[in-house]
């Protein structure tokens, strides 16, 4: 367990924090409240933060150009205009045919060729609907469904080569992380295989990001901790949070070596707790920046 100087990015409480997105061009962080049907906007030059809300939950998001955001919704996918005086143009691109209602998109990011991943859940957690699925949205057109079976979609993260996709599942009876070979020329995961049982660990695996170094941070919902896995799997770094609920984490700042994790806020928490805050801290580690949509990194 290591000990880290922990900031709150601002003193808001957030009701499912979710889908932390750093913004280099304009050093910024994007991040979603699902609860509340939100993407929010935090920059250090800007006194308040800038929100924009929607008709429906947005659950994920990834950069597709200038000012413009891929969003998983409830409904399905769709480009978002986010304009400076608070107004959003939203243009729905692809439906998405759930098996059963009340069902939404969950954790999503796009791969080094700028693909665009993401995955379903049923909104009702507690009843266990091995429904969900895992899609990916490419050029305008959306995938079938690729990984089946899957109750509460999470821990989407790519390896710094791209060779390697990362999968969690965080609900309690589960609490896996998978990885995949990924063939990046295709866009398609095989060989699934058992990475991380979190069983064996803290808290239930949330959202993650991907260091230089290859290694898995993981979120640790209910848990109150960040995970860090090595690339054979190991636990390397257990870094307590003074939340009870992370949700996920990506690294952000000029140097790319600040790492931002948003939270949830589960009822009843006391007035001064921090859950549903969004944390910053430096864990001695560079990230990747993200990929936006539709435009490849070059691998690292």
């Amino acid at each position: 367990m290591t000990a880290h100087e922990i900031h709150v990015v601002d003193p808001q409480r957030f009701g499912v924090g979710e889908s932390p997105v750093w913004r280099a061009r304009e050093a910024a962080l994007y991040w979603v409240d699902i609860a509340r049907h939100t993407i929010v906007r935090w920059s250090a030059d800007r006194p308040r933060l800038q929100s924009w809300r929607f008709d429906e939950p947005v659950a994920c998001i990834a950069f597709a150009g200038a000012s413009r955001v891929l969003a998983g919704m409830r409904s399905g996918l769709a480009e978002i205009d986010l304009h400076d005086d608070g107004r959003a143009d939203l243009r729905p691109v692809a439906a998405i045919g759930h098996p059963m209602s009340a069902m939404r998109c969950n954790d999503g990011r796009c791969d080094r060729a700028g693909r665009f991943w993401f995955g379903t859940m049923h909104e009702d957690m507690a009843a266990a609907h091995a429904v969900g699925a895992l899609r990916s949205f490419t050029e305008g057109v959306l995938s079938a469904s690729v990984v089946d079976g899957l109750i509460v979609q999470n821990g989407l993260a790519f390896s710094p080569d791209g060779a390697t996709m990362y999968l969690s599942d965080s609900h309690p009876s589960r609490r896996q992380v998978w990885a995949f070979d990924y063939d990046a020329a295709r866009g398609l995961p095989s060989r699934r295989r058992v990475f991380a049982d979190l069983n064996h660990h803290v808290g239930r695996p949330d959202g993650a990001a991907i260091d230089v170094d290859g290694c898995y941070w993981s979120c640790a919902n209910d848990g109150a901790a960040l995970l860090r896995f090595a690339p054979d799997g190991s636990l390397d770094r257990r870094i307590d949070l003074p939340v009870s609920k992370p949700s996920m984490c990506a690294f952000g700042g000029a140097r790319l070596d600040t790492l931002y994790v948003t939270s949830i806020r589960p009822a009843g928490a006391a007035a001064s707790a921090l859950d549903g805050c969004v944390l910053a801290l430096s864990p001695g580690v560079q990230g990747i920046e993200e990929p936006e949509y539709g435009q490849p990194r070059r691998p690292h």
